[in-house]
Parts: structure tokens; sequence; C-alpha cells
């Protein structure tokens, strides 16, 4: 079957929905996704039948609510669509009600204190702007989740609300502009995801990888990413037969998978899909996340999503491409062909430069974990700093505004409302520059510093969020202002002045960038730790609050369960490094060294003259290695129980930062020094060079 015929044939789209309800329940629901009116139980009764008949068609018995909790995952509870029949045999039913709302128990999923654990019931609430879709035999319906008092504990909820927001004020900019025509404004996303394939048999034998998605010992092979022979290469077949299959499933749920390559680091692959809403974009990317590791599974390999599975190697990272667009498909973001369009592409530009330098540090702590801070700043990831890259000729086109001087490009023309040089800007004359964590590549920008297991969810709230409020400030400048074109070319102007710090072009790798971003003022929030606690910070609270993205308790909710988090994921990679060293790695190099110590000794019962010099050095330096491995497993050990006695997230937090890692460093420094004197077949585990190389 081509693919033309079979894209989407899993999902309950606009094509189905068309075809399959009567026009008054069509246009009825069209309303609801559209304009945001509310759903009828009567439409909504028709709406699940046809549904339901649809699904059981594809072979679904069963419908879940599918949700997005905050534990970073997916979450679905299964129901049969059976019921009793009257003689005794069972139909197949499915009501309005069951597809509006369900009930799931709340008590295990993530709360940060908005319930008590008594306070079991939750809600699930049908989201139509994502449609329903079938895997395997079940009925997937996407739902927002809610706590029985009406809080948000989950991604998709406070997204809805800041993709809301900044529909509602990108849509004064245009009234602004005369535009009365579109309905709507709205986010657009692509999330370009990196992930490792490592053979599954080489991947059961490593019990750090199992338990923490990251290898947390292990030497450096002989080779590794040196000759860059990896990125755009040939794909092996083995890989090539997992992305055909991948693309396969995610075609037939209608995900617009479009770019498959090797990426930097042996072992290391890309998949980049079309632009779509943001919301649909997150739930689609958690389904490609998802069907990933399933189907690596059927090729004998597994998917690994975590920032950075391997020390000296890069780590993943999921591209985050953002633009905003009208309900007639104009991209605000273009720079557009006329003078009108020319000075409403400035301003929502000027609008995000604002939004970035007002909100960097929302935008990191929309990106923290204990994973990705292995990965930011480690020169193969941009740094912590927050910056902006526009190229050199879109950054001369703002000087030329901000100086009043004429713009020394295509046209020497004096910079005013038309700037009638801006056409010449052409999208692909900017450098995508890998160094920044925010690039504008054309039509859009590129925010790269979201790590490759998170949900984009949270950086795409933060970021409508930021902007949001700035429109809503440029809004509130520009209605009812006697000279508009004056009005407008002064409030770029003046953020420009007010906001260029933000903007830097150069390499984000070199050190001088982080001293000079001090100079600046802009915030370097290295860690999780250090970024978390900017999200109950006044002004952060005031804008999410007042924007109703969040609620003061929903926030002090994320800020505690990031936190927590963050402790739980670091304190079970160290509980497992003391599992390995004492269970397998110190027996290991013990055994090992005494062979060798036997060894010489049968060569002195032999030979008394020969001096051994080998031998001798070499139980000399696993002897002192052993002794380092062990005091250091104690002392980690010791300092894990010290924290387990502990309380409050915020202060353990910074213990595992500034106690934990260093330790859990030195250990590590200790047994990959052993595994280097070791013999192979000595070794307890599979080496970086079996895992990294082991998919042929």
């Amino acid at each position: 079957m081509r693919v033309p015929e079979y894209f989407g044939s899993m999902v309950f789209d606009d094509r189905v929905m068309k075809a399959r309800l009567s026009a008054d329940v069509y246009y009825s629901l069209k309303k609801t996704i559209d304009e945001g009116e509310k759903l009828d139980l009567s439409v909504a009764n028709a709406v699940a039948e046809a549904m339901k008949e649809w699904a059981v068609e594809k072979g679904a018995t069963h419908f879940t609510h599918w949700f997005q909790p905050m534990t970073g995952i997916t979450a679905e509870k299964h129901d049969s669509f059976i019921t009793p029949a009257p003689d005794g045999r069972v139909i197949l039913e499915f009501s309005g009600k069951e597809l509006i709302k369900g009930e799931p128990d709340a008590s295990s999923f993530p709360s940060g204190g908005l319930r008590a654990t008594f306070e079991a019931r939750g809600y699930t609430a049908w989201d139509p702007t994502s449609y329903a879709f079938v895997k395997g035999k079940t009925l997937y319906i996407p739902t927002a989740f809610c706590s029985y008092g009406g809080e948000a504990l989950d991604k998709k909820t406070p997204l809805l609300r800041s993709m809301e927001a900044l529909n509602r004020q990108a849509l004064r900019i245009l009234r602004c502009f005369g535009n009365d025509r579109v309905k709507c404004v709205h986010t657009c996303v692509g999330p370009e995801q990196e992930y490792f394939l490592v053979d599954a048999a080489v991947y059961k034998r490593r019990p750090d990888l199992l338990y923490t998605g990251r290898t947390l010992f292990g030497a450096r092979p002989p080779k590794g990413q040196e000759l860059d022979d990896h990125y755009f290469g040939s794909i092996k077949p083995r890989v090539a037969a997992f992305m055909e299959d991948l693309d396969q499933e995610l075609w037939k749920l209608g995900i617009l998978a479009k770019t498959e390559h090797n990426e930097v680091a042996p072992a290391q692959h890309e998949l980049a899909p079309i632009y779509t809403t943001t919301n649909l974009a997150t739930d689609h990317n958690q389904l490609t996340m998802e069907l990933m590791q399933t189907i690596a599974a059927r090729h004998g390999m597994v998917c690994l999503l975590h920032e950075k599975p391997f020390a000296g190697v890069n780590g993943s990272g999921k591209h985050n491409n953002w633009s905003l667009a009208t309900d007639a498909g104009v991209n605000l973001l273009s720079p557009g062909e006329t003078p009108h369009e020319n000075a409403q592409f400035l301003l929502f530009l000027c609008a995000v430069i604002q939004a970035v330098d007002n909100y960097q540090d929302l935008l990191r702590t929309s990106v923290a974990s204990a994973g990705n801070d292995h990965r930011l700043g480690a020169n193969e990831a941009p740094p912590a700093v927050v910056s902006i890259f526009l190229g050199d000729e879109l950054t001369a086109v703002l000087k030329s505004i901000e100086a009043e001087e004429p713009y020394q490009g295509a046209e020497r023309t004096r910079m005013k409302l038309g700037v009638p040089a801006l056409p010449r800007f052409l999208r692909d004359t900017t450098d995508r520059n890998r160094t920044s964590p925010f690039a504008f590549t054309g039509n859009k920008f590129e925010f790269r510093m979201l790590g490759s297991a998170n949900s984009i969810a949270c950086v795409n709230i933060m970021l409508n969020s930021a902007v949001a409020d700035t429109l809503r400030q440029f809004a509130d400048c520009l209605e009812g202002a006697e000279d508009l074109d004056a009005a407008i070319h002064a409030l770029i102007k003046d953020t420009i002045r007010t906001h260029k710090r933000i903007i830097f072009n150069g390499n984000g790798y070199d050190g001088a960038w982080l001293r000079e971003a001090e100079k600046r003022g802009l915030s370097n929030l290295r860690t999780t730790p250090d970024c978390v606690p900017c999200l109950l910070e006044k002004k952060n609270v005031d804008m999410l609050t007042g924007l109703k993205v969040y609620s003061k308790a929903e926030l002090e909710s994320r800020y505690e369960i990031t936190l927590e988090n963050y402790c739980k994921c670091v304190s079970i990679e160290a509980l497992t490094m003391v599992d390995m060293s004492r269970r397998d790695i110190l027996p290991a190099v013990e055994c090992y060294a005494a062979q060798v110590a036997s060894a010489a000794a049968a060569k002195k019962s032999l030979t008394p003259e020969l001096p051994c010099l080998y031998e001798t050095e070499l139980v000399r330096r696993l002897s002192g290695l052993t002794d380092r491995i062990a005091e250091q497993t104690g002392a980690l050990e010791r300092l894990m129980a010290e924290l387990q006695a502990g309380s409050g997230f915020a202060a353990v937090s910074c213990r595992i930062r500034d106690e934990v890692l260093p330790a859990m460093g030195a250990l590590r420094a200790a047994v990959d020094e052993a595994e280097t004197l070791t013999a192979s077949d000595c070794w307890p585990y599979p080496t970086y060079g079996d895992l990294l190389f082991s998919v042929r």
C-alpha cells in the first residue's frame, strides 16, 4: 500500500469526522474545536458512537483517556466497550459522557502538594483539538488531567492555556494593523528528536542503563566521534529497517515524520517531523518516543532517550522549532514582501526578543532535569546561558532602526515603518549557529536547550506565555495611539535598545562568552537546583497567573515536583553505583589482581630471579584502585544515608549538586581507571566499545 493511502489511517481526523458525522454534528464539533464553543451532550453522544464504530472496524476492543501527567511520560487506563445485554451476551457501547470525562485514580501521580494522598479522585477531559487514534486494539482519546479541586495535574492543560493566552494577545496586535479577518493565531512546533540505539543483549548486561537510562561507569573506547564519520553517514541495514518500521507506524497515526539521519556520536540518530500546531506536536512527540522504544525492541535493540547516556560523546537534545501562524496559514515570523508585513514582522520579532530577555530564567527552568544538566554547556549543546542568535543581516537591520541610520544593506534606506529594504532579507541567509540556545533561522526560532527525554510541553508553555505577556504590553501601547506608525516605530526602537543584551551571534562554546554574558547581566543557571527556584519569583508568578496559565498553587506544585524528581533520579544513580561497585566491580578487580599475583608467584616459584615487574606494578596499581573504590563507595553510601534522613527537596537538591555528584564523579574516575587495567574477560560489564558499536 502506498504511503498516501495509509497515512493517518488510524486517526479519527477531520476527513473521518466529515464522512461519519451528520452535517449538523460535524459543524457543531468544528465550532468547539476552532472557536472553543461548549460541546453539547447530544453532539458528544453522536461523536462517541461514530468514534466507537470506526475504532471497532479498526480492531479496537477498548478505549482509554490518554493523558500526560507530571511524570514526563503518558498515562492510560483501558476500558472495554462491552456492556451486558439482557440475553446474557454483550453489546458494544460508548457514550458521550465516557468520551468527555473519565475518572482515573490520581493518588499515585505527582501533585506537588495540590492534593492529599487520600484525595485520590482525578478527572480526564477530552481535548477535541487533538485527534483520537487507534493503537493496537485500543481507541486513544487525548485528554487533559486535573484534580478533584480542578487544579491541572498534567502538562496539556497549561499548554492549552498558554496557546489561548498568546492567541488573545496576538489578535490584539493584528487588529492594530487593521487585520480583522484572522480568527486565530497559533504556535507551530517541529521537534527534532535525537536518540541512541544499542543492542538489547548488550544493554541488558548493564545495570546502570537498566535502572537509570545512562552509563554511570565506562572508560572511553579507543574510537569515539573524533573522525566525524558517523554524522550523516551511511545508515546501517539494521538501523534502516528500524527507521522504516518507525516511519510506517508514525504515518499511520498521522505523524509527519520527515527527516532521519545518523547524528554525531556513534549509535546516535535523529528524526525530525514537519511542523504542526503545538498541542498536536506535543502529543505526536510523546507518541514518537514511545514508538521508538517499542519498535527498537522488535529489532533486538533498545532506544536510549536519556540526555547523556555516554560520557565523552555527544548527548541527545530535542530542538524545538517554534513559529507563529494565523488560521489562514500566514507565518508571522516571515519578513514578508510589503512594508505593512515588514513592520508587523519586526514587531513580532521584537516581542520574542523582549520575552526571551525578560523570562530567560523561565526558559532555562523549562528544560531543567538531572539528565539535561550533564548535557548543557558540555561543548555539544548550548550553554546554560540563554541568548538569541539573529544573524548578521537581521542584527544590522535592528541596529539601524535603533540608531535611526540608513540600513547598509541591499538598499541604502532610512528605516521607518515601511522598512522597504527588508524584503531582500532572505530566510536562508541566516546561519543556524549550533552553539546558540535560541536561534532565528529565517522564519522560526530554534530552541536547542531541550533534552531528548523532555516533554516539549514545558518549554512551549513558558515560551508562549512570555511572548503573550510581551504582546499584551505592546497592544496596550498601540491600541488607541493617535499616530500608529510612529508608535510602532518607537516601540520597536525602544525594545531593541532595552533588550539587545540578549542578542549574541558568536560562539556560545567560547568561555569568553560566559564572561561577556555575566557583564551583560544574563543569568547562568547551570544546574536544576540553581534554576528551579525561579519558578516562584514574583515577576514570573505574576506573569503566569496574570495570563491564567497557572495558578499560584499549580506553580508551587511544579517547583516541588521538579526538585523531587531531580533528587530521586540522582539518588537512584548514586545507589546504583554503590550496588555495582560492591557486588560486581570490586570483586572483579580483586579477582583479576589475585590472578596476576598468582601468575607472578608461579613464575617466581619456577625461576626465583625473575623480577616480574609488570605483574608487580599492575597488582600494586589494582590494589590501590580497589582501596580507592571501596573508600569512595563507602563515602557515597554514607552520604546517601544522610540524605535519606533529610527533609525538604530544596535543601537536599543543593547537597546533591554540591556533594553527591562530586562523590559520584570521584568513584567513577577510580572505576574507569580500573577498567582500563583489568582483563576484558574479567570485567563484569560490556564496555563503551561494546555499547556504541553493538549495532552492525
